[in-house]
């Protein structure tokens, strides 16, 4: 089963401190990697993560507020500076390329390779990237200006090949795809092999649902349902509930009544209001509802599967 990995390059809200970095975070599925926002700093942030600048072709940014895409320049630069050549492909909301334009022909005019801009549309559940193994589908949220979050999905996975079955009917190599995917076989004297013999069950395929900055959203309970691992904002602990809702903001007991009304395997609490010097109480807050809840920080890995 290849990696699938989600790394936490910054966990912070609007403000900044000295203990956190603004969102960002790099999903490495194989290897593979996607950007999930890019708060400032994040350039430094990959250094400190050893992830490799060249796998990371596609960056989904979430919403236009600064602290989830200020980085986003002086990322574009640095990978010119590094030799880049394979295009970047940016899926933001329509004004991020109107914004990002004239910066990108003023500081970066010689760059190698391509900025590729993708439109989505915050207020709508689709998919807006796919390959041949995963698909990354939008996740409307509730938020003070349009906003998604991301699910990630591997797609169905082929059944695995029994090898000792296999070589005892000595079945060609240019049958086995076919079998993988649940053909039966039929031998060179007529009799039919029943796939159940010839392989074993998939590996079960996994998800990843990343919902930043946002109210809890019922309506996407249904679209994330059983996913292995939730990364919910946690911006406030309940007291702060009347704040939470003015800026449209999460607590970390909504976020943990979100993971368990979803069915999700996992939970991950992240962006910390700056008020927070410690966020244990905001675990412990998360926790009493949904036990199996972690605390998001910079350079943390979390592994599904």
């Amino acid at each position: 089963m290849e990696p699938f990995e989600i790394n936490i390059l910054g966990c912070g809200s609007a403000l900044p401190t000295t203990r956190h970095n603004p969102s960002t975070q790099v999903v490495r599925i194989g290897n593979r990697q996607f950007m999930i926002d890019c708060g400032e700093g994040t350039q430094l942030q990959l250094r400190k993560s050893h992830l490799h600048f060249s796998f990371i072709d596609h960056v989904f940014i979430s919403h236009l507020h600064g602290d989830h895409c200020f980085g986003l320049i002086g990322m574009v630069s640095s990978f010119g500076l590094l030799g880049r050549k394979t295009p970047l492909h940016i899926y933001a909301p329509a004004p991020l390329e109107e914004i990002m334009q004239p910066q990108l022909d003023f500081f970066c005019k010689e760059l190698a390779y391509k900025v590729v801009f993708h439109t989505i549309h915050p207020d709508r559940n689709c998919i807006i990237y796919e390959d041949k193994t995963i698909t990354v589908e939008t996740l409307p949220q509730n938020h003070r200006i349009p906003c998604c979050g991301f699910l990630f999905k591997e797609k169905p996975k082929l059944r695995h090949l029994r090898g000792d079955v296999i070589e005892f009917y000595k079945i060609p190599h240019y049958m086995r795809k076919a079998i993988k995917e649940g053909a039966d076989y039929i031998t060179p004297e007529g009799e039919t092999i029943p796939n159940s013999r010839l392989t074993s069950n998939a590996d079960p395929s996994r998800s990843y649902a990343y919902c930043s900055d946002t109210l809890p959203c019922p309506h996407n309970i249904p679209l994330i349902e059983g996913c292995d691992l939730l990364y919910h904002e946690a911006t406030f602990a309940e007291d702060m509930k009347e704040r939470a809702a003015q800026t449209h903001h999460s607590t970390a007991r909504q976020a943990a009544e979100f993971a368990r009304e979803a069915k999700a395997k996992r939970l991950i609490i992240g962006h910390f209001s700056s008020r927070y010097t410690d966020e244990a109480p905001l675990l412990d807050e998360a926790a009493a509802i949904f036990p199996d809840t972690r605390l998001a920080g910079e350079g943390k890995c979390f592994s599904i599967g």
